[in-house]
């Protein structure tokens, strides 16, 4: 009977074990840029050609330069997200624009050397709740658009956190 008992005890002992082991191996297989809606904000926008609310948000890299006021150049490790959503006008309250059918969610993430051909910075999209890399000619034109920053290290973004 005791062995029986020793035998059921370490088969139930092996199972937890094996769990155990199977739960720490999908934490740690967890995308390396996190998740952005864990991420805290870093400012807003509105484009009106758009008719587009944007949310920035930033991992603990870029939320740390962007309190330090280190933002020109954004150290590498620094993603910046831009969460997109469709405009609406609020039902019972005609002058706000507020959030309507979510459009995009789409990511900066800053490697100086990976990334030197489009300013130091990778171009990307979530697709899934995974990070998904744009492809060079998808990166190029993003790129392009963000030359007219050249001088604030390729980004829009307004730090709010200053």
């Amino acid at each position: 009977m005791k062995i029986n008992l020793l035998k059921k005890s370490l088969g139930i002992g092996a199972i937890f074990l094996a769990s155990t082991v199977w739960a720490e191996s999908e934490v740690a297989n967890k995308p390396v840029h996190g998740e952005y809606k864990d991420w805290r904000l870093l400012s807003v926008s509105h484009r009106l050609e758009k008719k587009t609310l944007r949310a920035i948000l930033g991992n603990d890299k870029a939320i740390e330069a962007a309190r330090q006021g280190k933002t020109t150049p954004w150290p590498d490790g620094a993603i910046l997200a831009k969460v997109v959503w469709k405009e609406r006008q609020h039902p019972n309250w005609p002058q706000a624009i507020v959030p309507a059918d979510f459009a995009a969610a789409e990511a900066m993430i800053k490697d100086s050397k990976k990334y030197a051909s489009t300013g130091g910075w990778g171009f990307a999209h979530w697709q899934d709740n995974k990070l998904v890399m744009h492809d060079k000619e998808t990166a190029a034109k993003c790129y392009a658009c963000h030359v007219p920053m050249k001088d604030h290290d390729y980004v829009y973004t307004f730090n709010a956190l200053q």
